[in-house]
């Protein structure tokens, strides 16, 4: 079993999510020979820790500013104005940006603008390069003693209200580090092999209300097709269903200050507003995916590659949902896995030819394994009609979902209807647009946002390509 390290509730405007990280270096002699004197050796080492993270010599540096505190100290800090008795959401001022202003200093945050994210570092922290340095402990042997030394990251949240003490919230921070401590030992405990022990790794998973954000201790170098039975325990633990994956390393949360790595832009839909008439329900895509679109990757695929970015799209959902590991197709693969299927002659790889939602279907299954079922809409004045079964599908599956009709392809992410009225509005994300990944001019151009029925070709036949979730934990 592995433990989980702390618990707080969900994000929302009011609240403050601290965040602390650093290293703390673990080293000591295990006996090959007697596996309990070894165990020992280790609940020592980590009892050691606990205590050095209780010391008064222990600090916290309030990122990006010249803020440092002693938790165990009374909360002495290095500024003035920050004392125990300070509310907490008064840190966010001494908090620097990155850009510069004309002579060089580095200006201050405005507060009404800054991340509910407040990143504090433990000054105990050694500098690694990322999770390849803290993938495995050194070891070096001695007669029969063998020395294991390796860097445990350490990464603890807590949310608070922006009017809770600095003093309160040190406190909460000293008991989650030595929490997870505690935790790590026992996932050390229960994995080491002889002299050989894992290196215990934090991720933080955002559960449904009211769990809210979770943290759970995963050994290095564990597949998550290894931690399944950890998995389903967790989900007993939290009364989620086993239907869906929650905690493979995939759903790790994404904190609002974090930037993605690869570029793409996740859920534009999020910074628009929903459509307000009466009796309108929202029935939205769940979970994250990345916006795809024309010109991306290097690839001139404008005027033929919309069905395929819609399809990447989808493919992002299921990868960031945590059903797959493997990359967003290319364009390639796609053409590819469809020769495969016997669909398209081998002449296809390499083309700029289109394709339509039967296509989207059979790449999804070749590649992903995932099943999808297929609406037929004969014109698009019938897709008014549809509100019932889209809201079913977002209702239960949740996932991105591509139309295509003559020679354009759209994804469609949700809609808003009104099953008094019939009225209805669907959230599409356009994968025609040819710019950068400019969140202001997608929302507001129209690339990503709310369109009525008018907006399909009323005389034009449409077939909508419904992937559906697999049942897996």
């Amino acid at each position: 079993m592995y433990i989980i390290l702390s618990f707080c509730k969900a994000p929302s405007d009011s609240t403050v999510i601290f965040r602390v990280r650093g290293s703390l270096e673990f080293s000591c002699w295990l006996e090959s020979s007697n596996v309990s004197q070894s165990q020992t050796s280790v609940s020592t080492t980590f009892s050691d820790l606990r205590s050095k993270v209780r010391d008064e010599s222990f600090v916290f540096n309030l990122c990006s500013s010249p803020v440092f505190i002693w938790p165990n100290k009374d909360c002495q800090a290095s500024v003035g104005s920050v004392t125990a008795s300070t509310p907490c959401g008064d840190l966010q001022k001494h908090v620097e940006v990155e850009d510069r202003d004309g002579g060089g200093r580095k200006k201050r945050k405005d507060r009404k603008t800054v991340s509910t994210v407040i990143n504090l570092t433990s000054m105990t922290e050694v500098t690694v390069s990322d999770e390849e340095n803290l993938s495995a402990s050194h070891l070096s042997q001695k007669k029969k003693q063998h020395s294991v030394a390796m860097i445990l990251p350490l990464d603890c949240v807590i949310s608070t209200g922006a009017d809770e003490s600095v003093g309160i919230v040190c406190e909460c921070l000293i008991g989650a580090l030595c929490c997870q401590l505690s935790d790590m030992e026992k996932v050390v405990l229960q994995h080491m092999k002889g002299t050989a022990i894992p290196v215990p790794q934090p991720f933080h998973f955002m559960l449904p209300e009211p769990n809210g954000l979770v943290s759970v201790v995963y050994p290095a170098n564990v597949s998550d097709s290894q931690l399944e039975s950890c998995r389903k325990d967790l989900h007993k633990k939290y009364e989620l269903p086993e239907d869906r994956p929650y905690f493979r390393r995939a759903n790790v949360f994404q904190f609002p200050d974090q930037l993605f790595k690869d570029g793409y832009l996740r859920n534009p839909h999020e910074h628009l507003n929903h459509p307000n008439f009466e009796g309108a329900n929202l029935y939205l895509v769940q979970g994250v995916y990345s916006y795809h679109h024309y010109m991306q990757d290097r690839m001139d695929d404008n005027g033929w590659g919309c069905a395929y970015r819609s399809l990447q799209t989808i493919c992002s959902w299921f990868q960031q949902q945590g059903y797959v590991e493997r990359a967003v197709p290319t364009h390639k693969e796609i053409q590819q896995a469809l020769v495969d299927v016997g669909d398209k002659p081998a002449a296809f790889v390499g083309s700029r030819q289109w394709i339509g939602s039967i296509e989207v279907q059979a790449v999804l299954d070749q590649l992903l394994k995932v099943t999808s079922k297929i609406m037929f809409v004969s014109q698009g004045s019938e897709l008014a009609t549809k509100g019932r079964e889209l809201a079913n599908h977002f209702e239960t599956e949740g996932t991105p979902v591509m139309i295509g009709g003559g020679v354009l392809a759209h994804t469609i992410l949700g809609v808003a209807w009104s099953e008094s009225s019939g009225q209805i509005r669907y959230l599409i994300l356009d994968p025609h647009y040819t710019g950068g990944e400019d969140l202001q001019t997608i929302t507001e151009k129209g690339w990503c946002g709310w369109k009525g029925p008018d907006f399909w070709d009323q005389q034009a036949y449409y077939n909508l390509c419904l992937p559906q979730r697999p049942k897996t934990i």
